[in-house]
C-alpha cells in the first residue's frame, strides 16, 4: 500500500494535539485521506477509531490512560470528520474493507514511531470495521495489534426481525442497482441531546461532523455493514485478545427521557453480548450498568469505571 504522511499541524482540540493527513491516493470520487490525531508519544499506543456520524474528540480518555503510560491517537477514517472533503459523500463506502487502508497506514506510522504495544479501540461501526480489519490481517499473515478494545461494537442490525432477514435480502438486491439511494430511517436526536453540552450532555464537539440528525445512510453503505455483520455471525478470528465494553441495558426513547443517560439507545446490547464470542478465541465481555452507547462518554462515575476496566484489562493483556 502506498500512502503519504503530511506534516503535523495544530489540531482543533488544542492543548498540544496535532493532526496529520494520511494521503491514501484516489478513489472513484476523487482523492481520499484519513487523519491521524495525537498529542503524546509513548511505546504503548491506543489507536481510537470512531463510529458512524462521528470523529475523534476523546481527550478525557487520553488524559486518563496517559497516567498508565498509554498515548491515545485518534483516526478519522476517510470521508469522516477531519478527513471529509467537499467532493465526498459523508461517511460513505460501499465496502467496509475500503477503510482497511486507513487503518494500515495509521498502524504503520505508529509502529514506525516506536509503538511496541499497539491496541486498537473501535466504537460502534468502528468496532465492526477494526474487527474485520484484524481478521483480514491475520489471514494475510500480516502483523497484528496486541489487542482490540471494542466500545459498543455494532455487530447486528438493531431493528425488527424482518429487517434482519428478508429486509436484508431485499437490500442486497436493491443496492446492487442503486447503491447511492438514501435509506429512510428514523433519527430522534435524543442521543445527540444526551451528549452535547449545549443540550443535556457534557461534551463539546463539532456538530457539522457529528450532526444531531445524523448523515444519510445509503443503500450501498448499509449493504456493506450487513455483509460485515454476516461475516461476524459466521465467525471470524481477529487473532488477538478482545475486550468488549457495553451497557447492561438498551432503550429506544423517541423524545427526551433520562433513560438516555444510563442505557444504550442506539444498539441492542443483547445482540452485542450474543455475537461478541464470534470475534475470536479470547473475548472478554464487560457489561457496565448505567453506560451509554459510547461507554467512554457515559456519566462520570460510569466512564471512570470504564477507564479502570480498560486499564486493568490492558495491564493483564498487553503489558510491557
Amino acid at each position: 500500500m502506498t500512502y503519504r504522511v503530511g506534516e503535523a499541524r495544530p489540531d482543533l482540540l488544542g492543548g498540544g494535539w496535532t493532526a496529520r493527513t494520511l494521503d491514501l491516493g484516489t478513489a472513484p470520487d476523487g482523492p481520499v485521506v484519513a487523519t491521524l490525531v495525537g498529542r503524546d508519544r509513548a511505546d504503548r499506543a491506543l489507536l481510537y477509531v470512531h463510529g458512524f456520524c462521528d470523529y475523534f474528540f476523546h481527550t478525557e480518555l487520553a488524559d486518563h490512560v496517559a497516567s498508565a503510560g498509554w498515548a491515545v491517537h485518534g483516526l478519522d477514517l476517510r470521508r469522516y470528520g477531519r478527513s471529509l472533503r467537499a467532493h465526498q459523500r459523508p461517511n460513505h463506502v460501499t465496502d467496509l474493507s475500503e477503510h482497511f487502508a486507513d487503518l494500515d497506514a495509521a498502524y504503520d506510522v505508529l509502529v514506525a514511531e516506536g509503538a511496541r504495544r499497539l491496541v486498537v479501540v473501535g466504537h460502534s461501526t468502528g468496532g465492526l470495521i477494526v474487527s474485520l480489519w484484524a481478521d483480514a490481517r491475520r489471514r494475510a499473515l500480516r502483523p497484528l495489534p496486541d489487542a482490540l478494545v471494542l466500545n459498543s461494537p455494532w455487530l447486528d442490525h438493531n431493528g425488527p426481525r424482518w429487517q434482519r432477514t428478508i429486509g436484508t435480502r431485499l437490500l442486497y438486491a436493491f443496492s446492487a442497482r442503486r447503491p447511492d439511494v438514501v435509506v429512510p430511517r428514523p433519527v430522534s436526536g435524543v442521543y445527540a441531546e444526551s451528549l452535547h453540552r449545549e443540550l443535556r450532555g457534557e461534551w463539546d464537539y463539532d456538530r457539522a461532523w457529528k450532526p444531531p440528525d445524523s448523515f444519510p445512510a445509503r443503500a450501498g453503505w448499509l449493504r456493506a455493514v450487513r455483509l460485515g455483520h454476516a461475516a461476524v455471525h459466521r465467525g471470524i478470528d481477529v487473532g488477538v485478545p478482545v475486550l468488549v465494553l457495553t451497557s447492561d441495558a438498551s432503550a429506544s426513547p423517541q423524545t427526551w427521557d433520562d433513560v438516555a443517560t444510563r442505557t444504550d439507545i442506539v444498539l441492542d446490547v443483547e445482540q452485542i453480548a450474543r455475537w461478541a464470542p464470534h470475534l475470536g478465541h479470547c473475548v472478554t465481555l464487560a457489561r457496565l450498568p448505567g453506560a451509554m452507547h459510547d461507554v467512554y462518554l457515559s456519566p462520570r462515575p460510569v466512564r471512570e469505571r470504564a477507564y479502570g476496566v480498560t486499564l486493568r484489562w490492558l495491564s493483564a493483556t498487553a503489558p510491557g
